[in-house]
């Protein structure tokens, strides 16, 4: 080929193009975004409208349904969601697969836009948010101290404004910060005696706090604008406001109202490490690096604590960047780990150092060249794709070996070393570039899976596709140039090794007494064979399958649910005696942080009778138990703590795939689901594995409804407006104004004591003020009725749903979720009612659909590259019978390491189908090359085995040792490889024995089938 000698005439240029690429493979490692996994594009867009303090029902009839109605007619559009809680609506859409979300964003806003007119005016503005894995906080820093007020002014002035400077920062998000508010406590006798209304201090303010431009005035030749100044400058003045009453007089709210400069009451509490804190959540930039934007967090933290409150204490609480760098470094590790042994088994079969460097060249110079194409291609420096190049490490080397052996075969046919390395490279490097062929085009049907399992390994498979072009590269230009240059003496048998060689000799007699007699007894062996495959596609059930290995990043949650309507101080007791506990475990809890009253990060709405934790543990290589042993035993020791649902989790907060099993029910009745869900939930729990199997119908909140009796207020001359309007300021407060102090706004809030609006008695006893001024008792045209009302309303396509979702814990997800099935059939559904599977579980089956599509596409593809290799359709049949004994490795493997069949193991099994047929490929062609130089066909297969098995045994060594320390998954991370080194370990190894001895029988049998089908022909000619 014209390309190896140009290498070997011109070895400069080689030597200068290499360096060059070394140059800017290192810029381009620099230059590198470095995350935990893959950027995930999920087409799903995000609705939120906020609604005051309005119940559940409230929101969904008249916020979440309107926003349905009117989103749903948007193009692409797949399902529609939609959670209605108290004072908030959350509607989601998700998109189908190649949907252009910008658009479908701008045609979401535009049918918002169209609904507004339909929303309550209390309504918040609606917010349209594209949703992504990469809008969750790269770190959460907390800021302690004992004073909450205080934290929240220097957070908010001085650490907020700091942190947004720093490099790749996009926001800070302040929470459990305390809001400045100017409250009016009225007083209800003081109000009766000067004839004053909340209506009318409401009027006095706003007409009170006004600034406006009134037009302009020439003075000489300049011109003046006029404008009045009236708005409030302290909160003296708005002490000093007054009031003109019904009979003319003038009152100062002062006189009827005691006003408070504070902060409003908050329905939540924060605690990091048991001390009350602010704590900051915060974003990246899209294009942002973790790791990058979490070190200018860190290094800008000794700046900004020198300008801190003596008192107040800044610390890291959460660090996503963390896991990420010890995951990076584990998976670097196992590269070199993987490096040095392939170089080993290089050197022990060569019996040459200069050799063994020769071959060693093609993994750095073909890693380095792989991170140039990731750069260039805007793939991401991360646990997979890095993880890519450890699975293709053993491979980088394959083509390199082939060059070497047959340039070193012409060398000892007494060819000139020049000659050698031009000769011997350019009669294989057509085979070589067919081999590697094959290994590469698995991996087109990949590309074109959808969803989830496209978007986390098209990038592995572009890393190991980089990864084996820079090799091919490598093995025909490199290779040949430093050959002529380095091997004038190297692979000479001088006697070193000789125990080595020795081996090999035993090994190779031993093969052809076994290929003696699979030749004699080839029914055996076919027979043999299928038993295998069918044994070991028995050991399937045994097996299971989940989606994703999850990693051990060692955080997790507690949930605390008390009583529905319990008080915060009720709650925080709880949280007390669970603190009492996790006393045991401060060796292992490197970070506590708690929400009481809230729902932990990203919770739509607080309530009083919840608490989440958020703890993030030691690292895994630091303890000695794995965070799901933590988490059961944490979760045996609170649950023995009374007046609370207390649940116990691990978090993979780097994948965000969601709960494992997730059942949807849907209805037309929400009542009905409600009743359904408990039975499910019960039904369910008996099944082995699930673990902490919860309901989204939680115990109802108790409400007291007011129905009020229209007949019987309009004789008053009210309405249900007024009578709504007059109760909402009785026990909520009214905002009638605001006030700004050095370019803060807050609110100004009119409210009644506490003692007047915090019981029964006190809404029982409330009077109502008529239009004519007189009081009313509300009881007289009201009827109250005590009821339990729901937490969360879910929908989807407009249909009521409730959802069951649950944890597991010993089984695989496969097997559970075929065991919830079958629990389920039992359960007899009203009629208009359903169930459906979701979750992981939905997200597993729909992989495994496309990945077994791209598997059959893959075979199809390598079986195409191996027919145009050949020019004969009947040497690559031959050759794919090496495929199916591949099912032997990886059933028995899995089985043996205890790991059930996963995206990643499937990913294994279709890289699997392009390697396997390598090592079958050198047989049969050497083969058919002895038969054309006239042996006959039994002595062509017993010479041709043992002389290429060497090559053989030398291609799968060092493919399958390479990754033998991600099969172990040393290290943080190394998870997510393990069922695919173990796939290809296992398999590559079992198939490349059956390669050795199947693959003979096989081929003696079609060349009989053949001879049969020719004879006939001559006869019937």
């Amino acid at each position: 080929m014209k390309l190896v000698n140009t290498s070997v005439k011109r070895p400069v240029g080689v030597i200068m193009i290499v360096l060059a690429i070394i140059a800017l493979g290192i810029v381009s490692v620099r230059s590198l975004t470095v995350d935990l996994f893959p950027k995930i594009d999920l087409p799903v867009a995000v609705v939120a409208t906020s609604y005051g303090d309005a119940a559940p029902q409230e929101v969904e009839n008249l916020i979440s349904r309107p926003i349905e109605s009117s989103v749903s007619s948007v193009e692409g559009i797949q399902t529609v969601q939609s959670q209605s809680q108290s004072g908030s609506s959350l509607v989601i859409m998700m998109f189908n697969n190649g949907v252009d979300l910008d658009q479908a964003l701008l045609d979401v806003r535009e049918k918002v836009d169209q609904a507004k007119g339909f929303l309550p005016e209390e309504a918040g503005e609606p917010s349209v948010m594209r949703f992504s894995p990469d809008q969750l906080p790269v770190m959460w820093v907390g800021l302690t101290g004992d004073d909450s007020a205080t934290l929240t002014q220097v957070a908010e002035d001085e650490v907020v404004p700091f942190f947004e400077r720093q490099g790749g920062v996009a926001s800070v998000t302040v929470e459990g910060a305390k809001e400045r508010e100017i409250q009016l406590i009225l007083d209800q006798a003081k109000l009766q005696q000067y004839g004053v209304s909340a209506q009318m201090i409401t009027q006095s303010l706003n007409s009170s706090n006004q600034s406006a431009s009134v037009g302009a005035v020439e003075k000489g030749n300049k011109k003046l604008q006029l404008r009045v100044t009236g708005e409030f400058e302290s909160v003296e003045e708005i002490k000093q406001t007054f009031v003109q009453t019904q009979s003319g007089g003038k009152v100062y709210i002062d006189d009827v109202a005691e006003v408070k400069d504070t902060y409003k009451k908050s329905s939540t509490e924060t605690l990091v490490n048991g001390e009350p804190s602010v704590v900051l959540s915060i974003m990246k930039k899209t294009d942002g690096n973790t790791v990058e934007v979490a070190t200018n967090i860190k290094e800008s933290m000794e700046e900004i604590k020198g300008e801190l409150p003596p008192d107040a204490n800044l610390d890291v609480i959460i660090d996503t960047s963390e896991f990420i760098e010890m995951s990076i470094s584990s998976v670097v590790k196992n590269i070199l780990i993987g490096g040095i042994i392939s170089i080993f088994i290089l050197l022990l079969f060569l019996k040459s150092v200069r050799a063994t460097i020769v071959i060693g060249l093609s993994i750095p110079i073909a890693i380095i060249s792989t991170f140039t194409l990731m750069y260039f291609t805007g793939e991401t420096l991360n646990v997979l794709t890095l993880g890519g190049l450890a699975l293709g490490l053993g491979m980088m080397v394959d083509s390199s070996i082939v060059i070497l052996e047959n340039i070193y075969s012409y060398r000892k046919k007494g060819y000139s070393i020049m000659e050698s390395a031009t000769k011997g490279a350019s009669e294989l490097a057509p085979a070589v570039i067919a081999s590697t062929t094959t290994t590469l085009v698995v991996f087109l049907p990949i590309i074109y899976v959808e969803g989830i399992a496209s978007d986390m390994f098209t990038p592995l498979a572009l890393a190991v596709s980089f990864s084996l072009i820079a090799s091919l590269v490598v093995a025909v230009t490199l290779v040949p140039m430093i050959s002529s240059k380095l091997l004038t003496k190297a692979m000479e048998d001088k006697g070193r090794r000789y125990w080595f060689d020795r081996l090999l000799d035993r090994v190779n007699n031993g093969y052809r007494s076994v290929l003696r007699w699979v030749l004699k007894h080839r029914k055996t062996t076919v027979f043999g064979t299928i038993i295998a495959i069918a044994g070991s596609l028995a050991l399937t059930p045994l097996i299971g399958a989940e989606f994703i290995p999850s990693s051990d990043q060692g955080q997790m949650e507690i949930r605390v649910e008390a009583a529905p309507g319990s008080s915060l101080e009720h709650t925080q007791g709880i949280v007390d005696q669970i603190n009492e506990q996790l006393t045991e475990y401060d060796d292992v809890i490197e970070t506590n942080y708690v929400s009481v009253g809230g729902g932990g990060f990203g919770a739509m709405a607080a309530s009083g009778n919840q608490a989440t934790y958020t703890m993030q543990l030691i690292p895994s290589t630091d303890r000695s138990k794995t965070t799901k042993d933590i988490v059961q035993e944490i979760d045996e020791d609170v649950q023995s703590i009374p007046g609370a649902e207390i649940t116990v989790n691990a978090t993979d907060s780097g994948m965000g795939m969601g709960d494992p099993v997730q059942i949807q029910l849907k209805g037309p009745e929400h009542e009905v689901l409600r009743e359904l869900s408990s039975r499910v939930v019960d039904q369910i729990s008996t099944v082995d594995g699930v673990y902490n199997p919860t309901s989204a119908a939680e115990d109802g909140i108790p409400q007291m409804t007011i129905e009020v009796d229209e007949e019987k207020a309009a004789a008053y001359g009210l309405n249900q407006q007024q009578i709504i309007s007059q109760i909402q300021l009785q026990f909520t407060g009214q905002v009638a104004s605001k006030y700004r102090e050095e370019g803060n706004e807050m609110n100004v809030k009119l409210m009644f004591p506490e003692d007047e609006r915090s019981t029964i008695n006190d809404l029982q006893d409330m009077k109502i003020q008529s239009q004519s001024g007189a009081s009313i008792p509300l009881d007289s045209i009201v009827t109250f009725k005590e009821v339990q009302g729901p937490v969360t309303l879910l929908r989807e396509n407009q249909q009521p749903q409730m959802n069951i979702t649950s944890e597991i814990v010993d089984r695989d997800l496969g097997s559970i979720t075929t065991d919830i099935e079958a629990e389920l059939e039992g359960i007899n559904l009203p009629e208009g009612y359903s169930y459906k599977i979701g979750g992981q579980a939905q997200d597993m089956a729909e992989s495994f659909t496309d990945l077994s599509i791209a598997l059959i596409f893959s075979i199809f593809l390598v079986y195409a590259v191996m027919a145009v290799q050949f020019e004969n359709f009947l040497f690559p049949l031959i050759i794919m019978f090496s495929m199916p004994a591949t099912v032997v490795g990886v059933m028995v493997g899995l089985f043996v390491t205890g790991l059930p069949l996963s995206i990643p193991a499937f990913i294994g099994i279709i890289m699997l189908a392009g390697i396997v047929v390598n090592n079958s490929i050198v047989l049969v062609d050497y083969i058919n090359i002895l038969r054309r130089n006239g042996k006959d066909r039994y002595e062509a297969i017993l010479q041709a085995g043992p002389s290429r098995l060497r090559p053989i045994l030398m291609t799968t060594l060092t493919t399958v040792l390479a990754m033998v320390p991600l099969a172990l998954a040393l290290g943080e991370g190394a998870e997510m490889q393990q069922p695919l080194a173990v796939t290809i370990i296992f398999g590559l190894g079992i198939s490349s024995i059956f390669t050795l001895l199947l693959i003979p029988v096989v081929y003696t049998l079609f060349d009989d089938l053949t001879a049969k089908i020719v004879r006939r022909k001559n006869k019937s000619a």
